[in-house]
């Protein structure tokens, strides 16, 4: 409610400051320039989507999900060691996980709500330790493919959208590695009273 507060204000500055200055005719021409802009890059963002989560099928249908799941459950065991044992929790998180590898924020996010509500069984109405991992490594994703991004960039006319992959990893590794430690930090001095 408070984002459609803002960004309508923001709209409704903006043509005033227009009609003010004498640039009404502009901030119309600019209006209808982004809505048509953002309907393009709707429809490339779909594509890319739709092709990136159709290939997550393939690889579910193939077995590949869950060879990338058992992979993962070693490290996600030590990141969640509550939860180690119950399958259908560390199969969501692996499911999650590997979702945001492939940078499908849409299609890891049902994936990650999952996992959450299967994870607050356990502690109903209570942010846990657990939880809040699981939150923050959603959020901070490493991203090996990041179609989201590159999506945004074929969109926009880049010539080799893939091209920023490098910083794409190193920054999705820092901010993984950042939350994690925060996680940790935070829940220990939650503990411990401080």
């Amino acid at each position: 409610m408070a984002m459609a507060i803002i960004w309508t204000g923001m709209v409704a500055v903006s043509i005033l400051c227009g009609l003010l200055t004498g640039r009404g005719p502009a901030v119309a021409a600019a209006a209808l320039d982004g809505a048509a802009a953002a309907v393009e890059l709707c429809l490339t963002m779909a594509g890319v989507l739709c092709l990136w989560t159709g290939v997550m099928e393939i690889m579910k249908r193939a077995g590949l999900s869950e060879l990338l799941s058992r992979l993962l459950r070693p490290v996600l065991r030590r990141l969640y060691p509550d939860f180690a044992r119950d399958g259908a929790v560390m199969d969501s998180i692996a499911a999650n996980v590997s979702a945001n590898l492939l940078g499908l924020g849409n299609a890891a996010t049902p994936l990650g709500i999952q996992a959450a509500r299967l994870m607050s069984r356990r502690t109903p109405g209570v942010a846990s330790d657990p939880l809040c991992m699981l939150v923050v490594c959603n959020t901070a994703s490493i991203q090996l493919i990041p179609t989201a991004v590159a999506g945004v960039r074929l969109a926009a006319g880049c010539a080799a959208p893939f091209d920023i992959l490098p910083a794409v990893w190193l920054a999705s590794a820092l901010s993984v590695c950042a939350g994690i430690l925060a996680v940790k930090i935070f829940g220990r001095l939650w503990r411990d009273g401080g």
